[in-house]
């Protein structure tokens, strides 16, 4: 981490650098790292395609690592670095998974369910609330995504 970037900012580089994986693999560049205490526990990158799962969203991904490195599927006192805002099934997935925070770079006027369409993370609904930041490096994941659609119409 350089002096001049935040936390935030350093661990978002790690995710867009997963969100490029994504990408080479022919899927939507989006990519998530969870930290706890300053270390990864977790991290992924879509994958749906090669998976053949609908679920294989880079969120559940980072959270199915953490699950398996740290043999829990509470994870307490964790924050989530995402490119893209979360949809609805990633942010039922980091409700349940006790995730504290989630950083997210994107915004989703489309799906995003952090507060850009849905609020589901920050509902009064459920038992256990999420704290968010979004627009982490935000113009970065925005052309990452916005540079793979366009070489994606333009094929």
């Amino acid at each position: 981490m350089t002096a001049l970037e935040s936390p935030d900012q350093h661990w978002m580089r790690h995710a867009l650098t997963l969100a490029e994986q994504a990408g080479r693999e022919g899927e939507v560049p989006v990519g998530a790292v969870l930290v706890r205490d300053g270390k990864v526990v977790g991290e992924g990158w879509n994958r749906p395609i090669q998976n053949n799962d609908p679920s294989a969203h880079a969120e559940i991904q980072a959270l199915r690592a953490a699950g398996e490195n740290i043999a829990n599927y509470r994870l307490c006192d964790t924050t989530l670095y995402v490119t893209l805002e979360p949809c609805t099934m990633c942010a039922g997935a980091i409700i349940h998974a006790r995730v504290k925070r989630v950083v997210f770079g994107a915004y989703d006027p489309k799906t995003g369910a952090a507060g850009s369409v849905f609020n589901v993370l920050d509902s009064d609904a459920y038992n256990h609330r999420v704290e968010t930041s979004g627009g982490v490096l935000q113009q970065q994941c925005a052309d990452l995504l916005s540079g793979f659609f366009r070489a994606r119409r333009n094929k």
